[in-house]
């Protein structure tokens, strides 16, 4: 086995309904004051934004129509949740690999993702019932 391992925990993904409706939740109840603009990632079916935080984010998700990926998981959460998890790693390609070596199951093939790098899921079957992200760690951060 390989010494790959994740890095660090980027972001918390929350599925919601509405994201103008989550984005006041955050800055009213939480206090949140850096929030990114909304942005439409129609490759993907979703509209995102970014709550950031001195530590991590929370990416709100939005779906754009009843094809989204995120379609599904509201008709099951109609209020929204938690819906994945996602760590950084050095080389999308290699983590890949590394995963699948170890007999996970990946998601697709690495494709962008909102901050603009490679990303995969690793099916939440392989970790405990969460879906993880793996994300190539954007370059000029860290």
């Amino acid at each position: 086995m390989s010494d790959f391992k994740i890095g660090a925990l980027n972001h918390v993904g929350v599925a919601v309904p509405n994201i103008p409706d989550a984005i006041e939740t955050y800055r009213t109840l939480y206090g949140a004051t850096d929030i990114t603009e909304p942005f439409d990632m129609p490759e993907q079916g979703v509209r995102v934004c970014f709550v950031n935080l001195p530590n991590s984010q929370i990416e709100l998700i939005e779906p754009l129509n009843e094809q989204s990926p995120i379609h599904n998981f509201i008709e099951k959460n109609p209020k929204g949740g938690q819906h994945h998890v996602c760590f950084e790693v050095e080389d999308i390609h290699v983590a890949k690999q590394e995963m699948e070596n170890r007999g996970a199951t990946v998601l697709g093939e690495p494709r962008i993702g909102a901050h603009g790098t490679l990303i995969i899921f690793v099916h939440p079957k392989n970790s405990n019932g969460v879906l993880i992200e793996l994300m190539e760690t954007p370059r000029g951060e860290h």
